[in-house]
């Protein structure tokens, strides 16, 4: 085909031609172009329903907010009654109990070995770890049992050099089965 020559339909030759190749110039196909035309109708529709007209639609991160509130409101009133509800003896009696120690001995490995040791001494193969050790009758912050998980729901009243409060991470029944488990590696009980 010539350059001057046009190619029947509608179908043309671009009067140009780039590294040997002729572009030709065709109309887009119909169902392309409704697609196209309904992508824009239906962008400007939802803008103006999102932006314009008094729809309260929620965010993700809104969304994601009210999800974390309603979390932490109802690991707040599950701590609360768990507070209100233990004492210093019912403590000690978890820590007596084989299913809340084994709970409690998981957790305890998982979260606080890292820091306080297997064997709960703050000790590695001889080497001293970060956290206070939790095998002996020496205690930092109060020996109670409601002090000890006190420690462990809020952290060390020391934010420099203490733990972290677990709270945020455990909930209050884990907690108190950890608080059981250190209690029963106590020498002593302190009712």
């Amino acid at each position: 085909m010539n350059k001057d020559e046009k190619p029947s339909g509608e179908v043309f030759l671009r009067e140009h031609e780039f590294d040997g190749i002729q572009e030709y110039d065709q109309k887009l196909p119909n169902w392309w172009l409704f697609t196209f035309y309904i992508a824009i109708v239906f962008f400007v529709f939802g803008w103006f329903a999102y932006y314009q007209l008094p729809l309260r639609i929620q965010s993700d991160a809104e969304r994601i907010d009210g999800e974390i509130a309603l979390i932490e409101m109802k690991k707040s009133v599950e701590l609360n009654s768990l507070m209100a509800s233990l004492t210093d003896n019912s403590l000690f009696e978890m820590s007596r109990d084989p299913s809340h120690l084994t709970t409690g001995q998981g957790i305890f490995d998982g979260k606080c070995a890292p820091c306080h040791g297997a064997d709960l001494s703050a000790k590695l193969g001889g080497i001293a770890l970060p956290g206070l050790p939790l095998n002996d009758a020496e205690w930092k912050y109060g020996s109670k049992p409601l002090e000890i998980m006190k420690i462990v729901t809020s952290g060390s009243p020391d934010i420099t050099k203490g733990m972290i409060a677990w709270s945020t991470q455990l909930s209050p029944s884990e907690i108190a089965q950890v608080v059981a488990y250190i209690l029963s590696h106590q020498p002593k009980e302190v009712p």
